[in-house]
């Protein structure tokens, strides 16, 4: 908890962050694999994956605001966020073990229904992980500086989760074999892909709820319980979400989303089609984003420490969106190394570095916005709905990332890659078409997310401000059931 001197101390930022571990490995595979390994790799078209996806992303989303409400009122012992985070642990790690392992034969309506059900079971369990857990940095600190540190472990753990996995996976698991000699098409490697990310998920879920246990009896204490009515609920919902700042960062998010499912679904393609590289050379990249991890980790929190996070935020995106398509565009120009040439693998593992660098910082940042909002929440309706406000923008990423995966889908059906093509049957007017189409559809998105998110309005003066008005009310602060 908070010592006396503000600072919160270390085993607490590594007990919280650890737990995203099992976040970023779920995300990792959605991201970047499972578009790829039902559309390449099982033979379900590209059409039905990329609408399944979109059907799982909407059916997910239901469950982030209801989970967010219900563990901000919830009563127990356990306090409001642990029992959520105790009992996520086994039904997340099997699902997501099942959903690579898809029974073969089936036909398409059959393989698609399975990955559909799979793929909702996978996401609102994990839902009942991650909504409580990161909603508990506002019950930690209320301190502006301290939670943008807390979050960088956080991210830290989330982002070196998901790459630790997906480094095992191009170097160990996805190896070629006769049958198999691009190793991303390796069938039986994601078979034990899959085992390998349920026990990490179970592990480190299980870590991050044991580790933060103690500092249940010092949490925030919910509301008097009371009968349920369903007109007063959704009007409290309601007035919580009102709140201009949270709509700013809901409606930033949801363009910005939209664009990262659209690269994310599509990297595998560019690394594969575009870049030319075999599993081994997408792993070595990989290992290079653990430094960019570690960049963010420490930037993040001293970036900020005199300034504002939104102009912070908002000056390492820009240069993100900026940075991120140079390769693409100077390859389309021809000033770029050809496919081969042994100086791509180094350059392109230098810029990704860099940019995922950038990219988790300014994720960082914009957490650490969102938690900013519920003392301002807190001074207007008196209730305090971190859970709430944190299933927001995990809402806006599951509704829209859906979307991105259909304009992946759309993107390869306008460039005419075929469901199953591997690169040696790809011309290489398609695979030129793949970065024509993708950089203006990219920036689009991402700019006009800046420009929302430039809207947002707390500072630091107005945080301590809500700060101090807040601790000056007689309330009860402390969870002693």
């Amino acid at each position: 908890m908070v010592s006396k001197d503000g600072k919160v101390e270390f085993s607490t930022k590594f007990f919280y962050g650890i737990g995203s571990v099992a976040y970023g490995v779920k995300n990792n595979g959605f991201d970047y694999f499972l578009f790829f390994f039902y559309a390449q790799v099982v033979g379900l078209p590209v059409q039905y994956v990329s609408v399944g996806i979109l059907i799982v992303f909407i059916c997910d989303a239901i469950s982030d605001p209801l989970v967010g409400h219900i563990s901000d009122n919830w009563h127990s012992r356990l306090g409001r966020r642990h029992p959520f985070m105790y009992a996520a642990a086994v039904p997340v790690a099997f699902s997501y073990f099942l959903l690579w392992n898809p029974p073969q034969g089936l036909g398409h309506g059959t393989l698609l229904a399975y990955f559909i059900v799979l793929a909702v079971c996978v996401r609102t369990f994990i839902t009942f992980y991650e909504i409580p857990s990161s909603s508990l940095v506002s019950e930690l600190t209320d301190d502006y500086d301290q939670r943008t540190s807390i979050l960088s472990f956080r991210y830290f753990f989330g982002w070196t989760g998901g790459l630790a996995i997906a480094v095992l996976a191009y170097t160990v698991f996805f190896v070629p074999t006769d049958e198999y000699p691009i190793g991303q098409f390796n069938l039986d490697g994601y078979y034990v892909y899959g085992i390998v990310a349920a026990i990490i998920m179970f592990v480190t879920i299980m870590t991050s709820a044991i580790g933060t246990h103690r500092h249940i009896p010092n949490l925030r204490k919910p509301p008097p319980k009371r009968p349920f009515n369903f007109k007063q609920t959704a009007g409290e919902v309601v007035e919580t979400l009102s709140n201009r700042n949270i709509r700013i960062l809901f409606l930033s998010a949801v363009v910005m989303y939209i664009g990262a499912g659209v690269t994310t679904n599509l990297n595998l393609y560019f690394n594969t089609f575009f870049w030319g590289f075999t599993a081994l050379q997408i792993g070595i990249i990989t290992i290079g984003n653990f430094a960019s991890a570690g960049l963010a980790l420490g930037l993040a929190p001293y970036l900020t420490r005199r300034r504002d996070k939104r102009s912070v935020a908002i000056g390492t995106w820009i240069f993100a969106i900026i940075f991120l398509p140079v390769p693409i565009l100077l390859r389309l120009v021809g000033f770029f190394p050809e496919n081969g040439s042994p100086f791509l693998l180094p350059i392109m593992m230098i810029h990704s570095i860099i940019d995922v660098g950038v990219i988790i910082m300014a994720s960082i940042l914009v957490a650490s916005m969102v938690a900013d909002v519920v003392e301002e929440s807190e001074r207007a309706t008196g209730r305090r709905s971190e859970g709430l406000f944190f299933a927001v923008r995990s809402f806006a990423y599951k509704v829209v990332h859906g979307l991105g995966a259909v304009g992946a889908a759309m993107i390869i059906g306008i460039i005419g890659l075929e469901t199953g093509a591997t690169p040696e049957e790809v011309s290489p007017e398609t695979v030129r078409n793949l970065g024509i189409v993708f950089v203006p559809v990219w920036l689009g998105f991402y700019l006009t997310a800046i420009y929302i998110l430039s809207y947002y309005s707390i500072t630091r003066k107005s945080h301590g401000e809500n700060v101090n008005e807040l601790s000056s009310r007689p309330q009860p602060t402390l969870n002693k059931d």
